[in-house]
């Protein structure tokens, strides 16, 4: 018990106070510093240029051509690779039936995807990347 009464030493808040301190004077001139923001900072010479011909169908076309070969290796990847294991978060599903309706589940929705051998097999995901392809 003796060692909780012990008064802290002098070193310890001489050096937080000091630190505090000098946070204190770097917040001023960072102050003071801001206040004037009126003068420019850099004066860099500027002056309007032009861009010359430029054929924005030529870069259509580029970029049309390159959305193929983005999307042709996506298309080969598997939507749930955990499917088959005992892992699988799609292979479990929620149902429910109110009064004598048809019983509604989530099965219906995580079927396609978790049975799917790709993503160009997903149901709608696959006529996607099929018409970027072409």
């Amino acid at each position: 018990m003796a060692r909780h009464s012990k008064p802290q030493p002098l070193t310890a808040r001489r050096a937080l106070f000091a630190l505090v301190t000098a946070g204190a004077a770097l917040g001023a001139g960072a102050a003071a510093a801001h206040a004037d923001t009126d003068a420019p900072l850099v004066d860099v010479p500027w002056r309007p240029t032009s861009l010359g011909k430029i054929d924005p169908q030529a870069g259509l076309t580029v970029l049309t051509g390159t959305v193929g070969y983005v999307t042709g290796p996506i298309a080969g990847l598997k939507p749930n690779p955990l499917a088959g294991t005992g892992v699988d978060p799609l292979d479990n599903g929620v149902g429910t039936q109110v009064a004598d309706f048809k019983p509604v589940g989530s099965q219906m929705l995580t079927t396609p995807i978790a049975e799917a051998q790709s993503l160009g097999s997903v149901p709608v995901v696959g006529q996607v990347l099929t018409a970027l392809t072409h």
